[in-house]
């Protein structure tokens, strides 16, 4: 019998953590969710939110930890809001994301997903950006960006509705920790 792998996760968004299961169930890898409050950090840099987030998760978990942070761009407005988008989300309507970019031909938005693992010595830090578009219109429920960042033509909170993700589990930059974290002694 093959024994199973297991990683925690520090998160408590369950969309997150259903990604994360998805994706590493394919490599023998169990996720068990530890639901911290971390203090997360304000930077510019959405790596080094993860990287602290990861420090933090560690220090508090007393075992190896992954976690993940979200940065969301926005290329006709200089990647607003980038790292800043937990804070953004919160205070912005879709309808101020859609008039943002309502005098620009390019209504580009872009998620990149950071996964970072720590174990107290080694940090490894896997990233991938996801391109989608703004709509014309805000669609579905849900928080300010998932109601108007589209991917695959619908908005995430759409496909949320459906039980769906806006890509393919084997598309995440989960399956790149899966196949990383498969092979660690």
């Amino acid at each position: 019998m093959i024994e199973l792998m297991n990683i925690k996760f520090a998160t408590t968004n369950q969309r997150k953590l259903a990604e994360a299961r998805a994706a590493c169930k394919k490599y023998g890898i169990e996720i068990t969710q530890l639901s911290l409050e971390i203090d997360e950090i304000q930077h510019s840099d959405p790596i080094a939110i993860a990287r602290d987030k990861a420090a933090k998760s560690y220090e508090e978990a007393g075992d190896p930890v992954v976690v993940t942070d979200t940065a969301w761009g926005i290329p006709a407005i200089n990647g607003f809001p980038g790292g800043y988008m937990k804070d953004v989300a919160g205070w912005l309507e879709p309808e101020n994301f859609i008039a943002l970019v309502a005098r620009y031909d390019d209504r580009r938005i872009s998620f990149t997903e950071t996964i970072v693992y720590y174990d107290g010595k080694e940090m490894r830090v896997f990233s991938e950006e996801y391109m989608g578009e703004i709509a014309e219109v805000p669609r579905g429920e849900g928080n300010s960006v998932e109601q108007i960042a589209m991917f695959n033509g619908r908005t995430l909170a759409e496909a949320h509705a459906l039980g769906e993700n806006s890509h393919e589990s084997e598309d995440y930059v989960w399956t790149d920790f899966a196949k990383w974290y498969s092979t660690k002694d």
